[in-house]
Formats: C-alpha cells, structure tokens, sequence
C-alpha cells in the first residue's frame, strides 16, 4: 500500500472500531439489541477488504461490521438495520448478524457456525461458470475450522478448481471457549495443503502484512481460478457476545493483545514514518466519532416497516 492508502486504511478501522462502540452504547442504553462484536479484529477485515475489486463478491459470518464497513457499507444504514428500522441495508429485517448489501457484492451474512462455508462452494461455481475475473472471499472464525463442513467445502473447492478466498479470521475464541481447548494445531491454514490447495499465515493485527497477504492470494487466485486459504491471527478483545464480562478470559493474555491493538500499531507506525501527525490523528478519530453521531441520529430518525412489510422478501 501507498502512504494514502494505509492513512485511509487507519481511518477505515477506527470507523469499524466507532461504529461497534456506538452499538454497544446503544444496547447498553436499551435502544438496540445485542450483537457480536470483532473489537480488535479491525486489521483483518480492512486489510482483506481493500485487496479485492468491485467485482468480488463476499460471504461472511456473525462478526460481519468490518467486513462490511470496509467494503464500503454506510454506517447509517448498518445501524438503521441493527434497530430494526425501514432504511436499513434488509429493510429492518436481518438485525446485527444477517446483513446482506447485494449492491456492495456482500452475498450473505451467515450465524450459523461455518454456515457460510457450506454456501460459498455454490456462490464461486456460478462465478466460475459465467466466466470472467471476478473472485469469492468467504471469512469464517477457527471455531468453524472445527466443523465437517469446513473439510466439505476446502474439498469440493479444490476439486471444482473454484476462485475462493478463504479467510480464516483466527481469534482464539470459539465462543466462550479458546480455542487450544478445541484443537492441539497452532494454525488452521496448513490444514488446507490437505487438499492440495495454497495457504499463509500472517499477522492478523498488522494491516499492511495483511493487504501485501491477501494481494497476493487474490493474484494467485485470478491467475490459476484455483482456491487459496489465508489466517489472519488476531484476537477478539470484546466477549463473545455484548454484554459479556469476559470472566473465562486470562486477564494476562487479554493484557498481551491489547498491547498490539491494530489501531494502535498502524497509527503508531505512520507516526513514527512522519506520514501522519498526532494532531492529524486526533482529528481524524474525532471526525469518525462524528460520522458515527450522525449514521445514529440518521438510524433512529428512520421508521420501523409497516405491517405491510411482513409479505415482502419472503419466498413462497
């Protein structure tokens, strides 16, 4: 990435950062339900994101704001959808965990656990069959490494030869529990060579490791149409659902990794290369938590769907 592009790619996770504070504080203040946060995740889904072009499309899971945000998806309209309104992205009807934004290539956002990968196969094998460049990107957590349908699908990819990015957002916890309790691996990615099928690992906190990564999987992915797997190890800094005290987490290794919060380390890293000032970056958090101040007054000024809408978007 140019200097421009990490400067946007900072001001993008403190967006991502902003807009899941904002619903936290929302539902703490009983004005929007619950959701599952990716505080802390923020590299991963920006550094992903910003690899793949217009024509890409996206399957993802219930930790699904980044991803979205990052792709372009307008806060108001995420917030407006998370409480329940007409002008959000599925009329009021998805909530937090099932956005879909067919106008930004997000194809699907999935709760169920590997959910996404099961569909994903079906998504890339239309692709690959009207033809063309474009690719899917299908992100998952390690918890769902630990399904069947994880192999099911790694496998069919492989042997159908489809264009699939798969991103493997390893955040060391499956739920309420971390995931060396579920698996002796220290990656997920080296499971994939299995089937014949390229993998990396890479610093899931580091936004630049993560765009150089994914370019360079999305590359081979164009070039060959054959499937590739990239970890991003990261941590999940919020619990698994809000609210959540985080009891079962090691208040240590919690300590650790919020000493390499993503943020931190970008802005820290532009500061010291002279491509960003403290005064610069002050401004630029404060003019993310005024983007947010309006996506929320904008949500809650849009009306709940009528009755009417109960018919609509249902398939009989």
């Amino acid at each position: 990435m140019d200097t421009r592009e990490r400067v946007r790619a900072l001001e993008q996770m403190m967006l991502i950062r902003a807009y899941e504070e904002t619903v936290i504080a929302l539902h703490a203040e009983q004005r929007a339900a619950g959701t599952c946060t990716a505080v802390g995740q923020e590299a991963a889904a920006v550094g992903v994101v910003s690899a793949l072009s217009a024509d890409d499309q996206i399957l993802t899971n219930h930790r699904s704001a980044g991803h979205l945000l990052a792709r372009g998806a307008d806060p108001g309209r995420m917030l407006a959808e998370v409480m329940g309104r007409r002008d959000g992205y599925c009329g009021g009807k998805s909530g937090s965990l099932h956005i879909a934004a067919k106008e930004l290539g997000v194809v699907l956002t999935s709760t169920i656990v590997g959910g996404e990968l099961s569909l994903v196969t079906g998504v890339a094998l239309s692709r690959s069959m009207l033809g063309g460049e474009g690719i899917v990107a299908c992100f998952f957590g390690d918890g769902a490494a630990c399904e069947g349908r994880f192999h099911e699908s790694l496998n069919l990819a492989a042997v159908w030869n489809l264009p699939i990015l798969y991103v493997c957002e390893n955040n060391q916890w499956q739920a309420f529990v971390h995931r060396r309790e579920t698996t002796l691996a220290e990656g997920v990615a080296p499971q994939a060579a299995a089937y014949g099928m390229d993998w990396r690992i890479v610093d899931g906190n580091d936004v630049d490791a993560v765009r150089a990564a994914a370019e360079r999987a999305v590359a081979t992915i164009r070039e060959t149409r054959k499937p590739f797997l990239l970890e991003v190890q990261t941590y999940r800094l919020r619990g698994h659902f809000e609210p959540d005290d985080q009891s079962y987490v090691d208040p240590q290794e919690l300590a650790r990794w919020r000493a390499r919060d993503p943020i931190l380390l970008a802005q820290s890293r532009l500061i010291a290369e002279g491509h960003l000032s403290d005064a610069a970056a002050r401004e630029m958090e404060a003019a993310v938590k005024r983007r947010m101040e309006q996506a929320a007054a904008f949500a809650e000024a849009s009306p709940f769907p009528g009755f009417e809408a109960l018919t609509t978007d249902v398939y009989a």
